[in-house]
């Protein structure tokens, strides 16, 4: 059965894409711990950061390292902490959570946000991504 990043893939189900190319793709978490969360994806449905493959998994890195880049002028935070957990959904991912301290990264603060604010944030790391071309 395919994940549900897997449907986000096949543009079954909608998603705030932040970033696409033919092996990643990024979009705002559903739930944010802080406004600006992104998850970034590999585009083959594999289940553990240890099964994806060095080239794959290289090429991911190099577009989160960009994609932070572009929150932290976005969310105005002095970091963007990274994540993996994998337990909610079996498709590797990384999160990129804004962050001001250690707190900010704790996943209990997750929350719905206004679509209004989801678009917002969502352009405005387009915005910062885009200047970096």
């Amino acid at each position: 059965m395919a994940s549900v990043f897997t449907k986000i893939i096949k543009g079954e189900l909608p998603s705030y894409k932040i970033f696409e190319d033919d092996s990643v793709l990024a979009f705002l978490a559903l739930d944010q711990v802080n406004l600006g969360h992104t998850l970034v994806i590999c585009k083959e449905e594999i289940n553990h950061w240890t099964e994806v493959p060095a080239e794959t998994y290289a090429h991911l890195h190099k577009v989160s390292q960009k994609i932070g880049k572009a929150i932290l002028k976005a969310a105005g935070s002095p970091r963007v902490g990274q994540m993996v957990a994998g337990f909610e959904v079996p498709h590797y991912h990384l999160h990129l959570i804004p962050a001001w301290s250690i707190p900010d990264l704790d996943f209990k603060r997750a929350k719905r946000r206004s679509d209004e604010e989801m678009k917002q944030i969502q352009a405005e790391i387009i915005k910062h991504l885009d200047a970096m071309k």
